[in-house]
């Protein structure tokens, strides 16, 4: 399952939202011990491979389950997150008297559709009969460009994306973005890349895209011709598409313009009309990829109106395929699931259905979560934490020798204007006006995700709300945002065992301390240290501090690019590089911040024969254990901006001279890179 296209968020501040911790809330259940010795494999040298010190005996016990791409500690606990979601929605489903509207009736009744397999698969494909019908009808460029406002609103993101978002030099005011999209393999190296592995890709999405043709009637030669029109219209997109290092330059994927401007640039798109179907009445926006809309406008020129009409098709059929009946489902699975990324077995309806409804209605879901898993001792709790390595990082601010005063002062002014969000809002949304039942999953999936479309492209020219969230509450995870100058932390990441009063300290700070650290680094890596403490896009920086950091970011790359993930494939450390600065300075930040608290209880005794120090960097290594399929891994080269595990566990370590001492490494140990490689960044 993806919903990455019915996310209806700008996908460049996506793209800047830089932390993908897949971490983990529970109560009441099962827990995982904070520091498990039995995953360890004591027959390797902690300074040889701390990964595999770590975690060895648990990756030789943990091979992939059928119905995954990948498994680590953190699906572990994801798992048990799933079972109190489980709870909550099969309790509000079994209520069928609820007041309309509420957040019980809404998340009861979507899980309900959503579980109704006997009415899924009688169905069919009958719930789109409207949407296919329109799209038959299309005969002229007007027709085409208002299916594309349906689609836009409430499908998916044909021919390009438009969202709201902060602009990036004042951001204080919401302006539209216009942005590129319209692939449906996962990255514009599938389409392109000659190699024997991307050509043999190629021909099952070809192969697939003709199953799926012939599941909405089509015979086979007309389901061929009709699988190689998209293939022909997707690579055109893929060919104009800015490649995934340039998409990290905010620079590069900033472009404000005037829809007259916008008119000239792609004159063959009527863009007023365009953005008043879109209700968008607005003068100047963003265009993220000016030669993008460029060839997109060379195409809506030279592409027949039937050829388009396939091409909507084709997007309606994959993007829904997950929500109508078992054929469509498995046919699309075969694919994305098992080509893609190596599953064999699709995962229990119930939890394919939960991440539909979290996805859509996720702040309603997770107002029933946090009642039961979420105190406000626990938020407390874990606000002081982040404080403390707040605090740990401005001292190590004041202390940088590669950073003058005057680049110095900007950076304290943004550490301390960094908002801090924890557990779940403040203010919940509102989801007045949408319409669930349980008639129809797929129009139920459809209705809320307009409904969210709609309340997103609101907000353009309206002051900025720094209330909002762009992740549920249920969300294993935790993010920065640069437009918000904002780290947070839902409350899914905020519980044992990753945040447990009851482990030791070393635990804490070595497991949920790296994660906070990290999220703070991230507003002074690569891409973060190009906003100052406000949110706005400007280089606050002296010139000689920026070469210096460039210099040692290079170093970073450099390092990452190194690593051979599988086969003969490495590490993009360019891609990469904002995870493992953070990844980097998030581990440095944590231990600092525990040694402070050390300094405070200087008669500690070790644990299980381990020093409080030796606990920290435990905690560390095992956070990240994790086994792929080949086929996952390949693709999170190519798509993901972080790192496989076993790199995010031994590369920020080999810089760093305090788990040397603290495991007695010598400087030829292969743990231990080459003093003059060694890199402090902060």
């Amino acid at each position: 399952m993806h919903f990455s296209r019915l996310t209806r968020w700008s996908s460049i501040a996506v793209l800047l939202v830089a932390a993908q911790y897949f971490l983990f809330a529970q109560s009441g259940y099962k827990q995982t011990k904070p520091l498990d010795l039995a995953n360890m494999d004591t027959t390797v040298s902690p300074c040889q491979d701390f990964y595999r010190f770590s975690n060895g005996g648990w990756l030789d016990r943990n091979p992939v389950p059928p119905a995954y791409s990948n498994w680590g500690s953190m699906s572990e606990l994801t798992e048990r997150n799933n079972e109190i979601l489980h709870t909550i929605l099969d309790e509000a489903a079994a209520k069928t008297n609820l007041k309309k509207g509420s957040i019980y009736q809404l998340v009861g009744d979507f899980y309900a559709s959503g579980m109704d397999t006997v009415r899924i698969d009688e169905e069919g494909v009958k719930p789109l009969a409207a949407e296919f019908a329109k799209l038959n009808r299309i005969k002229t460029a007007a027709d085409l460009q208002g299916a594309l406002v349906r689609f836009h609103l409430a499908i998916t993101n044909p021919l390009f994306q438009t969202s709201s978002q902060q602009d990036f030099k004042n951001s204080d005011e919401v302006i539209v973005s216009i942005d590129q999209s319209g692939l449906t393999l996962p990255d514009r190296d599938y389409y392109l890349d000659e190699s024997d592995r991307f050509k043999t890709i190629r021909k099952e999405y070809h192969d697939y895209m003709v199953k799926m043709f012939i599941l909405l009637g089509d015979d086979k030669a007309a389901a061929e011709k009709n699988a190689k029109t998209v293939m022909t219209i997707e690579t055109r997109l893929a060919k104009a598409s800015m490649e995934r290092e340039q998409l990290r330059d905010p620079h590069a994927v900033y472009h404000k313009m005037s829809v007259g401007e916008l008119k000239r640039l792609a004159p063959a798109f009527n863009w007023q009309r365009y953005l008043l179907d879109m209700n968008l009445r607005v003068k100047d926006l963003n265009v993220s990829q000016p030669e993008f809309i460029k060839e997109v406008n060379a195409m809506l020129k030279s592409v027949p109106i039937k050829e388009w009409k396939t091409y909507l098709r084709w997007q309606l059929a994959d993007e829904t395929a997950p929500f109508l009946s078992q054929r469509f489902v498995d046919t699309r699975f075969a694919f994305h699931g098992t080509v893609l990324n190596g599953q064999k077995v699709l995962q229990p309806r119930w939890k394919r259905v939960l991440q539909t409804v979290d996805n859509l209605v996720g702040e309603a879901l997770g107002q029933m979560y946090t009642e039961r898993t979420f105190t406000p001792q626990a938020k407390e709790r874990a606000l002081t934490m982040v404080k403390n390595l707040q605090a740990a990082f401005r001292e190590r601010l004041a202390s940088l020798s590669w950073m003058s005063e005057a680049t110095r002062a900007k950076a304290l002014e943004k550490i301390d204007a960094f908002d801090l969000k924890i557990g779940y809002p403040d203010k919940w949304k509102s989801y007045d006006g949408v319409s669930i039942d349980r008639q129809s999953y797929v129009q139920n999936v459809l209705r809320t995700t307009e409904f969210e479309t709609r309340r997103q492209l609101a907000k353009v020219g309206k002051p900025v709300d720094r209330t909002e969230w762009f992740m549920t509450p249920p969300t294993v995870n935790a993010y920065y945002n640069p437009l918000m100058n904002e780290i947070v932390f839902p409350a899914g990441i905020l519980q044992p065992p990753f945040f447990d009063p009851n482990a030791d300290d070393a635990v804490n700070y070595g497991g949920m301390g790296a994660v906070i650290g990290h999220e703070i680094t991230h507003g002074f890596d690569d891409q973060g240290r190009q906003f100052d403490a406000k949110g706005n896009l400007t280089d606050w920086w002296t010139k000689e501090d920026g070469e210096r950091f460039e210099q040692l970011a290079k170093i970073v790359e450099e390092q990452f690019s190194g690593y051979v993930a599988i086969d003969t494939l490495k590490v993009n450390g360019k891609f990469t590089l904002g995870e493992n600065i953070a990844d980097l300075g998030g581990l440095a930040i944590a231990y600092h911040a525990l040694q402070k608290v050390l300094d405070q209880k200087p008669m500690l005794q070790k644990i299980d024969g381990f020093t409080p120090q030796q606990r920290f960097f435990f905690a560390w290594g095992q956070m990240w254990r994790r086994n792929y399929t080949p086929q996952n891994l390949r693709q999170r080269l190519v798509v993901d901006p972080h790192s496989p595990s076993q790199f995010r566990s031994n590369g920020p370590l080999s810089n760093m001279k305090e788990f040397f001492d603290a495991f007695g490494c010598g400087a030829k140990a292969a743990m231990v890179r080459p003093a003059e490689l060694q890199v402090k960044i902060w």
